[in-house]
């Protein structure tokens, strides 16, 4: 006798049934956790799933794809969310905030004034209690004429030779004679 994926209950007959992304086999008590999902690989056209939110219509004409395609070519892409174009912020970017600004001479109450912005937030940004936003982020790289994106390290730089195959483990490794 089948299981539900959730509870453990042996059920005669389980319900497929999506619960935050995933599809799991649920018992009539569990599939009120999610949204349940039905083949109408016999309806008309249409996507191969539907819920039971739907009206049993497809919302789209999808041109009779039965695959559960959304019509891309390949599939095996990753689809780009919202951060794949964020830069990564540098992980000692208390200290460059610090440095560059004790450099010029300034307190961190003159900087909050040149930026319009409050002393307790560069107090924050250079504690590394808080991470700068995108806007914060700008001004600090325009006021303090520093990079706070992750760049390359020195460290990253040594693996680049341009020429790949030369290095072996040999030239990395350090022995213990």
């Amino acid at each position: 006798m089948p299981q539900c994926e959730m509870c453990g209950a042996d059920e005669a007959s389980l319900t497929t049934t999506k619960v935050e992304g995933a599809e799991l086999e649920l018992c009539s008590s569990c599939t009120d956790f999610g949204t349940e999902v039905r083949d109408e690989s016999t309806g008309s056209g249409g996507s191969k799933y539907s819920t039971s939110s739907s009206t049993g219509k497809s919302s789209g004409s999808s041109s009779g794809s039965s695959d559960g395609s959304s019509g891309s070519s390949g599939g095996s892409t990753r689809p780009r969310d919202m951060f794949d174009d964020m830069d990564e912020i540098a992980t000692d970017y208390d200290d460059q905030i610090r440095n560059a600004r004790e450099s010029r001479d300034l307190s961190q109450e003159e900087l909050a004034n040149q930026l319009n912005e409050k002393a307790s937030l560069i107090r924050k940004l250079e504690r590394g209690d808080t991470l700068p936003t995108d806007d914060i982020q700008r001004k600090l790289e325009s006021a303090l004429d520093i990079s706070l994106v992750e760049g390359e390290s020195v460290d990253d730089a040594d693996w680049d030779s341009g020429d790949a195959g030369t290095m072996t483990l040999g030239d990395v490794v350090k022995r213990k004679d």
